[in-house]
Parts: C-alpha cells; sequence; structure tokens
C-alpha cells in the first residue's frame, strides 16, 4: 500500500519497535553483555592503566573521566552498530522491512521504528556504564537522572546517521569505511579520552563540528553533579542532527526499496 493511499497514523511505528523488542528479549542478556564489553575494557584498560601515570584530567581521577566520557561512547556504538548491522539484515537478508511493507504500513512506519528501537536499544548500553560507575561509587549526584533522556536522544542522533549508511550500504563490508573515517575518529577526537584542548586549534575546531562532542559535553557534567555549560546550544546540535539526518535516510530509503 502506497503512503498517499493510507490513513494517517502517528502511531504505527510502535509494530515495528514492538517485533524488534520481542526478537531482542530472546537474547537480551548476551546482546547487553556484548554492548557492556568493549567500553568496559577501555574504562578500566585505560583508567587504571593509562590513569596510574595520569594524577588527574580536569581535576577528576583519570579513570572518572574516561568513564563519564564512555557513557556517550557506548550510547553511539549500541545506535550505531542497531542501525547498521541490525538494520541491514532486516532490509536486506531477511527481507524483514518487505514483509512489513506488505501489512498496513509504510516505509515511514518501517524506518521510524527503526530508528527509535535503535535509540531505545542504545540507552541500555549508556545505563550499563551508569550502573557501574555507580557500583564503583563514582556517582554522587541526582543530576545523574538527567542524562537518562539525554542518552534516548544521543541514540536518536547516531542511529539516524547508521541509517543513512544502510540505506547506500551493498553488504555489510561497506560499514567498515562508516567506522574508519567517521566514527572512530570521532571517539577519539570528541573528549572521551582526552580533554580537547590537548588538540590543535584546527583540531578543535573540527571537533566542535561532532556530534559526540556535544553528547560528551552535556553528559560529562551531569555525570559529576555539575550543570552543563551552554546547554541550549548542545541539545540543538544534536537535535538538530538527528532529526536531519533521519530525513536524508528516508529519502535514501525510499529511493533504494521503493523506485
Amino acid at each position: 500500500m502506497s503512503s498517499a493511499a493510507m490513513p494517517l497514523s502517528p502511531l504505527r511505528w510502535i509494530a515495528v519497535w514492538r517485533r524488534n523488542f520481542l526478537v531482542w528479549r530472546k537474547m537480551a542478556f548476551t546482546s547487553v553483555l556484548g554492548n557492556l564489553a568493549d567500553p568496559l575494557i577501555y574504562m578500566f584498560g585505560l583508567g587504571y592503566g593509562l590513569g596510574s601515570l595520569v594524577s588527574q584530567v580536569e581535576g577528576m581521577p583519570y579513570i572518572v573521566f574516561i568513564a563519564s566520557g564512555s557513557i556517550c561512547a557506548s550510547t553511539m556504538n549500541g545506535a550505531t552498530f542497531e542501525a547498521l548491522y541490525s538494520a541491514f539484515s532486516r532490509m536486506q537478508v531477511q527481507r524483514t522491512w518487505d514483509a512489513i511493507l506488505n501489512a498496513p504500513l509504510a516505509l515511514e512506519d518501517v524506518l521510524l521504528g527503526e530508528w527509535i528501537w535503535a535509540a531505545s536499544k542504545a540507552v541500555l548500553s549508556g545505563l550499563a556504564i551508569i550502573a557501574v560507575m555507580g557500583i564503583l561509587g563514582f556517582l554522587h549526584s541526582p543530576l545523574i537522572l538527567w542524562v537518562v533522556p539525554l542518552l534516548f536522544l544521543v541514540g536518536l542522533c547516531f542511529a539516524a546517521m547508521g541509517l543513512i549508511v544502510t540505506a547506500l550500504a551493498p553488504s555489510f563490508d561497506f560499514f567498515m569505511y562508516y567506522f574508519t573515517l567517521l566514527i572512530t575518529p570521532m571517539t577519539l577526537l570528541s573528549g572521551v579520552f582526552f580533554p580537547l584542548q590537548q588538540l590543535p586549534a584546527p583540531v578543535q575546531a573540527i571537533a566542535q563540528a561532532l556530534p559526540l562532542t556535544h553528547a560528551v559535553a552535556l553528559v560529562r557534567p551531569l555525570s559529576l553533579g555539575q550543570v552543563p555549560e551552554q546547554i541550549a546550544l548542545h541539545l540543538v546540535v544534536l537535535a538538530v542532527t538527528a532529526l536531519a539526518a533521519f530525513a536524508l535516510a528516508l529519502k535514501l530509503a525510499r529511493r533504494r526499496l521503493l523506485f
């Protein structure tokens, strides 16, 4: 059924979200464990290993600095992997999207459900790091509760970016270009592992344009019990990036699947 012929309903995407959730629920433990392993390796390996050589960074132990940044990096990775590998499998390999489109749902509903599902799942990745920080005694303020809705916004941002790549990808191998050219450099340049002030001025300017930089600028102070600076700017950058990327992903997916 074409989008034009279908009666408007803003909630049809929930069926797609629920379908993905029910499938994920069967392997939830291994999924969460897999998403948690990578950031924890970095957090403990660098936090305690490199941290033994660095007394403090920005007035805090290095393990705390890297842990607060890992909240955002873990959320970014969770959203990215879901929007790339899982969504591509449903679109290209399993042909789940084709099956759904035979129901009274439009491509917009499918992509919206995938987008919100990837962001929802990414929140769990960030919450897992927060839980570890709490166990280690790094959290001392109720301001950490504001991080939860922020993680969803961060997830929306990177899930939408990932869906653009999925709509363009001819195969799974294509995703390595995205990780090598964008995700890995962004992780290194956005203040997750070291302060942006350590970078040369031109690189700092580039880093300020990266969405992960704005995510870290919001989440790190809140996780330390501080109110972030320039809150509106950071929120606008993340929200605009999410909406613009989703609009482009929808356009590319429509061209790939419907024409």
